[in-house]
């Protein structure tokens, strides 16, 4: 522990505030572009991370900027600022070039998930009004753009639609303009949520927050112009177009933008690309280990592998330094707050650092409560994990109730993640609340079990659900994804849980699986997860 760490301030109640030695910037993320290409100038800002490195187009940070502005004024050819438009489409430069174009011409970018399908499109789209949408022509082997026609029946408020198959001719057709004036507090895009626990609601999010935060996380992970980051996160959510895409461009990085996620991949566009920095969720980096095992590249270019949108087990973060080389960072957010809330230094000092989420970022304060009665909790007391700041969302779309249910009158951000927060402003994830399990009367959070079994040499993923009981309520059920060519009895993991768990938290009921039903960020959805084994003991 540095001295530093131990000379911090230390916490008796579960409330870190707001450390203010950071300032924001009163800025749009169309100015973030245009100061980065100012600060940076001639150096590569993004490149294209297509498979074949002959076919990686590139872009220097003055042309990022001036192709965004070409990227704004067509769109002004086709919206009035304030419009919504819609992006489908998979991760490409051009997604990236449409995100800044669109706030440089004060529209709102509403984000769609490629794999959507027709009434998940209809969706989206009706809920948020979108003006217009420019998509992909074709998505693994879907046809997008029939998707759409199907679509248009019931979607009157879609006048415009842009295939990026005429791209070229799109930006050809740009007639330099006057931009519109875009406030920070604008809404810069209604990004709409993983849909982990049920149908998906648009998160409105500001200039402000989007932008601030990803260079927060950007500073917070070490980043500085010498950092190429490979990014796969999909840019539909605030992870790859907010804290990779404008974490990168304001620390000056450069952007390897990988088109979609292949274990294989990742380590080539690492090693070919000299990346230094990744953003990713758990599961991703768990097939890239395995991957790596199996056929070595040379990482040693890679300094740092940030993690989250999911929990992460302290055993995976340990892995991932023996086999890449590479410093561990771990965070925690929601789209609600643009994402992130918290992270953990690199080499940070904490001596538990691994175990935790960091603490709160600059600008950001985070309590954790009693859900019952809204009283802020003494440290180290499991409650509901609440932030509040710049980049809480303006609101949910047209969704007065549910944003009341989740902003409350103080301006704090209800997560629905239960936590715990240590005497220097660490935070701990313990689960969800609905994921929680009531067994016999007894609390058990699937984190806990879930990170047991992940020191399981034979297990490669692991899921905790609770499954209705007539004599306990709940019980604890197991799915399991283990590791190729091993094999290990129900028997054997019960035995192994013992050894670390209370004997109530040791599930009795055990599924193995190829694969876990996800979101496209690779966040688990424990409510299709147990709806199937509903289906199956039925």
């Amino acid at each position: 522990m540095t001295t530093t760490f131990a000379t911090t301030t230390k916490l008796t109640t579960s409330f870190f505030p707001r450390d203010e030695s950071v300032p924001l910037i009163e800025g749009t993320v169309g100015d973030a572009v245009l100061r980065a290409a100012e600060q940076f100038d001639s150096k590569i800002a993004l490149i294209d991370g297509q498979p074949d490195p002959s076919a990686r187009r590139q872009w220097t940070f003055n042309e990022l900027a001036e192709d965004a502005k070409k990227v704004a004024y067509a769109l002004l050819q086709h919206f009035e600022p304030g419009q919504r438009i819609a992006v489908w489409s998979a991760n490409s430069p051009e997604w990236a070039l449409i995100e800044f174009g669109a706030a440089l011409a004060g529209l709102t970018l509403v984000t769609v998930n490629p794999a959507y399908l027709t009434h998940e499109l209809v969706h989206v789209l009706g809920q948020s009004e979108a003006h217009g949408i420019i998509l992909q022509d074709k998505y693994r082997g879907r046809n997008l753009i029939t998707v759409l026609e199907e679509a248009k029946a019931n979607l009157p408020n879609i006048k415009t639609v842009l295939p990026l198959s005429t791209w070229d001719a799109f930006i050809a057709a740009a007639k330099p303009c006057a931009l519109p004036k875009v406030a920070p507090t604008d809404m810069a895009q209604i990004q709409y949520t993983s849909g982990t626990t049920g149908f998906p609601k648009g998160a409105c999010l500001s200039h402000l927050g989007l932008s601030n935060n990803g260079r927060l996380f950007g500073q917070r992970i070490g980043g500085t112009d010498k950092d190429i980051w490979i990014n796969v996160m999909p840019m539909f959510h605030t992870a790859g177009c907010g804290l990779a895409t404008l974490g990168a461009l304001q620390t000056g990085g450069t952007l390897v933008m990988a088109p979609d996620f292949e274990a294989g991949q990742m380590l080539d566009l690492f090693e070919q690309e000299c990346g230094t920095i990744m953003l990713c969720v758990p599961t991703m980096l768990i097939r890239m280990l395995v991957e790596q095992e199996q056929n070595p590249r040379d990482l040693s270019s890679w300094r740092t592998v940030a993690l989250g949108g999911a929990p992460v087990p302290a055993d995976l973060a340990r892995r991932a330094k023996e086999l890449t080389g590479a410093n561990v960072g771990i965070g925690f957010g929601q789209t609600e707050f643009s994402p992130y809330l918290t992270h953990t230094l690199i080499n940070d000092p904490h001596p538990s650092w691994v175990e935790t989420i960091g603490k709160p970022l600059p600008q950001t304060e985070v309590k954790i409560i009693d859900p019952s009665t809204g009283d802020t909790l003494p440290v180290g007391t499991s409650g509901e994990i609440c932030g509040r700041g710049y980049g809480i969302m303006l609101g949910y779309y047209n969704a007065p109730e549910a944003t009341a249910a989740t902003i409350d009158k103080d301006g704090w951000l209800h997560t629905g993640d239960t936590g715990s927060m240590d005497e220097y402003g660490y935070c701990r994830i313990h689960g969800r609340l609905r994921d929680m399990i009531i067994r016999g009367g007894e609390n058990i959070y699937p984190r806990e079990i879930e990170d047991v079994l992940f020191t399981h040499p034979a297990i490669m993923n692991a899921a905790i659900i609770g499954l209705p009981d007539d004599d306990w309520g709940e019980i604890v059920a197991a799915c399991i994804i283990l590791r190729e060519g091993r094999i290990v009895t129900p028997a054997e993991l019960e035995t192994f849980c013992r050894q670390h768990l209370a004997s109530f938290k040791v599930p009795r009921n055990w599924h193995f699986m190829d694969s876990f039903p996800q979101t496209a960020s690779g966040k688990i959805q424990k409510f299709a997860l147990r709806d199937q084994l509903m289906k199956q003991s039925a």
